[in-house]
């Protein structure tokens, strides 16, 4: 169970982390949101608990295909922002799109052979 809360507790860190420097700097919040944290701290948890480098590789190799669909959302939501569009509205439509691009990516993955 300690290891839960320690597990809970570094995660919900890290989003505190990016959001309160945020406040003060874009360029370091942005900075920091942008790496890869999430997928580091996944990766070791997931080794910790499985000594697995299989489970490790095929996370990573996931995390590379399924970042590339995300991408787009981080051009569109400031661009409909920028245009005057409403926060929730630009978010909305910012995050339909990235679910739709995740859908096409999954099926063109699983066309080609790739396994998730």
């Amino acid at each position: 169970m300690t290891y839960y809360i320690i597990k809970l507790i570094i995660s919900a860190g890290l989003i505190v982390a990016v959001s309160e420097i945020s406040k003060r700097s874009s360029f370091l919040g942005g900075l920091l949101a942008s790496l890869p944290l999430v997928s580091f701290i996944a990766m070791i948890w997931m080794y910790v608990e499985t000594g697995s480098n299989e489970k490790v590789a095929e996370l990573s190799r996931s995390v590379f295909w399924l970042v590339l669909p995300s991408l787009p959302f981080f051009l569109l939501l400031p661009l409909l922002l920028k245009r005057g569009y409403n926060f929730y509205l630009s978010f909305a439509v910012a995050t339909t799109i990235m679910i739709c691009l995740y859908l096409l990516m999954i099926a063109v993955l699983r066309k080609i052979g790739v396994q998730l």
